[in-house]
């Protein structure tokens, strides 16, 4: 199994569904490396704690941690699994970004930016990488979101450990 299979492994069981494998999340996301390791390998995926640490810090994304103590793993965004990331409430810059296709502008602007299968609505702080991510989709557009606005209005933003911008929902009227 290659780096990008192993990365989409990763993401499926710290993500989507730790089911899958047996894996048991903790309330905040993070899973026993040394259990990972066991219930991937027990189940024909081949993975071992060198493989994971090349891929905690080689991710151009950066979509997973290690804990402190070197012990667990979690992924710091994406979760379609109820988890608590516990990352207190930030103050947002005054606008961000967000990257999707074309096709998907129409219901975007009737009812605004919603989580779909996710906990969260993903930001970025700069135009190319909402450009980059909405690219995955199809032809991009970035619209910019009143952050700064939508705080002073009661709405929460969180950053994750890897800089991505988080929120429950992005109502229309705070969208350009």
């Amino acid at each position: 199994m290659n780096e990008v299979s192993q990365s989409k492994f990763l993401s499926l069981v710290l993500r989507h569904k730790p089911e899958e494998i047996g894996l048991v999340l903790d309330q905040n996301g993070w899973a026993s490396i040394d259990e990972l390791i066991a219930l991937a390998n027990a189940r024909g995926t081949n993975l071992n704690r060198s493989q994971i640490e090349f891929i905690v810090e080689n991710s151009d994304k950066k979509r997973f941690a290690i804990s402190a103590d070197g012990t667990k793993i979690r992924a710091n965004q994406g979760h379609s699994v109820e988890i608590a990331l516990g990352l207190p409430p930030q103050t947002p810059p005054e606008r961000l970004y967000h990257g999707t296709a074309t096709r998907f502008l129409g219901s975007i602007r009737e009812s605004g930016l919603h989580s779909a299968a996710r906990q969260h609505v993903h930001l970025s702080s700069d135009h190319a990488t909402a450009e980059k991510v909405g690219s995955r989709h199809g032809k991009p557009v970035v619209l910019t979101v009143e952050a700064g606005q939508m705080a002073r209005d009661g709405h929460f933003f969180y950053i994750s450990e890897n800089g991505v911008w988080l929120t429950e929902a992005v109502p229309a009227k705070y969208l350009n």
